[in-house]
């Protein structure tokens, strides 16, 4: 017997064939007669992603605008939220739905913003690049999990830093809403395994790193969840991490000792208790914009969250004091900035008895191992590859009897950079798994996941910058497997107008979803901006 598969697995292998019909980001599709200009103009398509759209249950829907703002600097949105009446009791929803819509308009880098409720970061998201004449776009999340949050008036904090000036002239007009969708059926016997957490707790907000947290948790707690929103950005070298050298190599991006190794740790009482590989984001500026002008990178607009299973160590939280809680990114150089790591913990409580007790009772981890083999000549090399794992197991003494659960996971990273010395070449290939294994009770649960880049950049003597790259997230859990895909090639010129670049790109993503009874598989392509293949399979 298996437990159910993990929340951010089963919510998408629960997609209901009816909803298929739509995008979870778009604002539009491609007519069937739009030619295809010989290369980009003042204006293209509005972004697009295969991702499939969020299935919605066929009950009473009531929805609230959280926030309305238009962001031209670092000024944060601030207001206050009240959950709906109309849609059943608040917090006994059987959904909740996030869409951010946005709009820009004239020349903007790609920014990076977040949506905090009653403190709890609910949201994470980066924004398109515009073209001169304006892009709409959205984006929507499944936040049920946050509903025990939303069952209350809470404070709204929002923000998505932006520079406004004579030369970006791109101004964010975005809006956020909830709906609610009210409960299908009353409730049943609680499952810890399925129902959204009984406390949310934030660690951290806005975009802060989770240091020296204080954690104090319900002494009834049965299961614990981290879940850290760690992204690289800022547009310096660790936006790029992948990419950053030893202090050995001849490069533009050089990082520590550990090169463009990277590992993202949750500590409790100075204790590594969970570990996870980043996700390699690239946001809408990075390599080549127009790589990005109407397909985004998998996960550049809806940040998915890295997710740390803490409930081998909620024997020792559960003892009524204070935790100290820190989230680390191995690999960054010390006083180097440019990584966020909000973070929040998701509590789930046991409904009969009010203090659980427990212990940890194994415990292994190791430090991570890492070898970079560095090559100077004409053409420079740099081969990275690392390991780690960690295994604990701990009880807790339930109303349904002690439950032990042992907690394994191992990481892999893989990166193979090449680069000239006036780096007019640079390319590279990453390959990072992260394998969990959860057993309580003899129960299994086992989600694997694999990331992966492969960027080749040149420029030629016409100072001609092409890039070709590909971009992919996998998972796998049980019989549930996601595979989404990008592939795209752009080359403009450097140094010269917009209107002076002569950008030309095709680009293309595939998602895939298989499920015991779902299927689903979206492909999209474009050429100059123009969104030229759309077409669903299964």
């Amino acid at each position: 017997m298996r437990r159910p598969l993990p929340p951010s697995l089963r919510r998408t292998a629960a997609l209901l064939a009816a909803a298929l019909a739509s995008f979870a980001l778009a604002a539009g599709t491609a007519a069937a007669d739009t030619p295809v200009p010989a290369e980009f103009g003042t204006d293209y398509h509005d972004p697009v992603t295969a991702a499939p759209p969020i299935s919605t249950p066929h009950t009473k829907a009531c929805s609230v605008t959280v926030a309305e703002a238009q962001f031209r600097d670092f000024t944060p949105y601030t207001g206050t939220y009240t959950p709906p009446t109309g849609c059943g009791t608040p917090g006994q929803w059987s959904k909740v739905v996030l869409r951010m819509d946005g709009n820009v308009k004239g020349r903007q880098y790609d920014r990076l913003g977040y949506l905090d409720i009653g403190g709890v970061q609910v949201f994470r998201t980066s924004t398109p690049e515009p073209s001169q004449d304006g892009i709409n776009w959205s984006v929507q999340k499944d936040v049920t999990e946050y509903k025990k949050t939303l069952s209350s008036a809470q404070s709204v904090d929002m923000l998505i830093g932006n520079v406004v000036n004579d030369t970006y002239t791109g101004i964010l007009d975005v809006k956020v809403t909830l709906t609610f969708y009210a409960p299908e059926h009353a409730p049943e016997h609680k499952n810890t395994t399925t129902t959204a957490p009984d406390q949310v707790i934030p660690l951290s907000d806005g975009d802060s790193v989770t240091t020296g947290a204080s954690l104090t948790v319900p002494r009834n707690s049965e299961r614990v969840l981290a879940e850290v929103y760690a992204t690289g950005s800022g547009g310096g070298c660790e936006e790029f991490w992948y990419s950053a050298t030893t202090p050995s190599a001849s490069y533009s991006c050089q990082g520590g000792d550990d090169g463009p190794y990277r590992e993202v740790q949750v500590s409790v009482d100075g204790k590594v208790a969970g570990i996870a590989s980043p996700y390699p984001n690239v946001w809408t500026g990075g390599w080549s914009p127009y790589l990005w002008s109407v397909i985004p990178s998998p996960t550049a607009f809806d940040v998915r969250p890295l997710t740390f299973d803490l409930t081998p160590f909620a024997g020792l939280l559960n003892d009524g004091k204070a935790h100290t809680v820190d989230v680390k990114v191995l690999g960054v150089p010390a006083g180097q900035t440019g990584w966020s790591a909000p973070t929040n913990v998701l509590v789930w409580q046991d409904a009969h008895k009010s203090v659980v007790t427990g212990a940890v009772t194994s415990y292994r981890k190791a430090d991570p191992a890492v070898d970079n083999t560095y090559t100077d000549g004409s053409l420079r090399h740099l081969v990275t590859s690392g390991k780690d794992h960690l295994k604990v197991s701990g009880y807790l003494n339930t109303s349904h009897g002690r439950v032990t659960t042992t907690v394994e996971r191992t990481l892999t990273t893989a990166i193979d950079h090449q680069w000239t010395p006036d780096e007019n070449t640079d390319d590279q290939t990453g390959t990072w798994t992260d394998h969990q294994l959860v057993t309580s009770n003899g129960h299994l649960s086992r989600t694997d996941r694999t990331y992966t880049l492969d960027g080749r950049a040149t420029i030629d003597s016409a100072n001609r910058l092409r890039v070709v790259m590909s971009v992919g997230d996998h998972a796998r859990s049980g019989a549930t497997r996601i595979d989404d895909t990008y592939h795209g090639d752009a080359t403009f010129t450097l140094g010269v107008a917009r209107e002076e670049r002569h950008a030309v790109a095709t680009t293309s993503e595939r998602y895939r979803l298989r499920a015991p009874g779902t299927c689903y598989d979206h492909t999209l392509g474009t050429e100059q901006g123009v969104l030229t293949k759309d077409v669903r399979g299964c």
